[in-house]
């Protein structure tokens, strides 16, 4: 976006006046005071493996320093995310903040945290154990210096953000059994990013099977399933999508055959497609449906292999459902969220879209966006993954004065309206 829509003073102005508070002063300068010992907490989280699917280890941790840092009813709830709930003063809105606890590397990858001065190596360091020390700090500056608020807030460590995880943790935070007023992800290290889009994504597994053979035994009498996937594979590469709103597509991954010599039985490939439009992703998941279609029944007719037990054929299994959306740009979220990065002087450089944990309540019209952990993050989602400690206090400020300022505190009204019940 080339120039950013007004930050409205109806929010500003409240906004810095809650930043003047003495107990709000105070909790700056407790996050500032604590970022050495934050970051030695990071780096404690980061060794507990948690890959997508195999969250509990990491959750347990949450769920005891959750307790210890003083919150009531922490719990797990039916699919594995960590809540703990404070309870507000009054009749406000219920605002919730997410962390997601999953990383994206397996069960068994060696994970111990390295450190040359203020950088430090090592898988899931950033993404996203930035993020949860940004939330436990967050709960640390309210607990010790005592802020009440008018509505509750929740703090959520959610499962299944990453990848095939599909969100799941946060879909089952909105699927409608929770009155959620409002919510904030933490996620990413960039302070000068701030979400008003969530991109939507369709992931699917595309199966291609047949009797398969031997390369010279049997040649000429049956299709390939790797050939089949090839013809559909280049076909894809030649899908055209629109310039805007705008619409992505890759095949991540392939795999299939059994040897060199063998015309293969199987081949599958996943593929993601993403847009902010809903009918630029069903147009484009029509396209890609038809390559796959086409490219089978050319394999087959290449050969021309009419008997259906001899040729190749098709399974398609969705593997991921990202709901996306966005919201307009004085929504309360975004505008309180804007207000505390000017308060704490923050330029807002990147007013963007992205994936996340804020993707369902923002296909839901719920007000929800992604802020940063701080620190900076390098080569997320590989091994050499690394993390640069500077500035790192800067994340939990911010989400701290957001939270206030949405929950209403030290004598301010609560800048999230409550939405209506079910």
């Amino acid at each position: 976006m080339t120039e950013l829509p007004p930050l409205l003073p109806e929010y500003l102005e409240p906004v810095r006046a809650l930043f003047e508070k003495p107990r709000v002063k105070q909790a700056m300068k407790l996050l500032d005071d604590g970022a050495e010992a934050a970051m030695v907490m990071q780096c404690e989280l980061c060794e507990i493996p948690a890959p997508t699917f195999h969250e509990e280890v990491r959750a347990a941790e949450i769920v005891r320093r959750m307790k210890a840092l003083g919150l009531k009813d922490v719990h797990v709830d039916e699919i594995g995310n960590v809540i703990g709930r404070r309870p507000g003063r009054g009749d406000g809105p219920v605002l919730a903040i997410g962390a997601h606890m999953d990383t994206v590397f397996p069960e068994g990858t060696p994970i111990k945290v390295r450190r040359e001065g203020d950088r430090y190596w090592a898988p899931g360091i950033a993404d996203n154990c930035c993020g949860l020390r940004c939330l436990l700090e967050t709960i640390r500056a309210f607990e010790e210096t005592g802020v009440e608020t008018e509505g509750d807030i929740w703090f959520v460590g959610t499962v299944g953000e990453e990848g095939n995880g599909d969100i799941r943790g946060s879909k089952h935070l909105f699927n409608g059994t929770n009155h959620i007023d409002g919510f904030l992800a933490v996620d990413n290290a960039d302070m000068g990013r701030l979400l008003y889009a969530a991109i939507g994504s369709h992931r699917y597994r595309f199966t291609i099977t047949g009797p398969g053979g031997h390369s010279w035994t049997n040649f000429s009498e049956c299709p390939s399933a790797v050939h089949a996937m090839c013809l559909a594979g280049a076909k894809v590469a030649h899908v055209k999508v629109p310039e805007g709103p705008r619409t992505t597509f890759t095949i991540g991954t392939i795999k299939g055959g059994t040897s060199v010599n063998t015309i293969a039985a199987s081949c599958q490939v996943d593929v993601d497609m993403r847009s902010l439009d809903d009918g630029n992703l069903a147009a484009l998941e029509a396209m890609i449906f038809k390559c796959f279609e086409e490219g089978v029944a050319e394999e087959n007719a290449i050969w021309g292999v009419t008997d259906p037990a001899k040729q190749v054929r098709l399974e398609v299994t969705m593997i991921g459902d990202r709901p996306g959306g966005q919201r307009p740009h004085d929504c309360p979220v975004l505008q309180t969220s804007r207000a505390a990065m000017d308060c704490l002087g923050l330029e807002l450089k990147r007013y963007t879209c992205s994936s996340t944990d804020a993707n369902k309540p923002v296909s839901l019209g719920i007000p929800a966006t992604c802020l940063s952990g701080g620190g900076a993050m390098y080569r997320t989602h590989t091994v050499d993954e690394y993390y640069d400690a500077i500035h790192i206090e800067e994340g939990p400020k911010m989400v701290f004065l957001t939270a206030c300022a949405l929950a209403g505190a030290e004598g301010m009204k609560a800048l999230l309206p409550k939405l209506p019940a079910a």
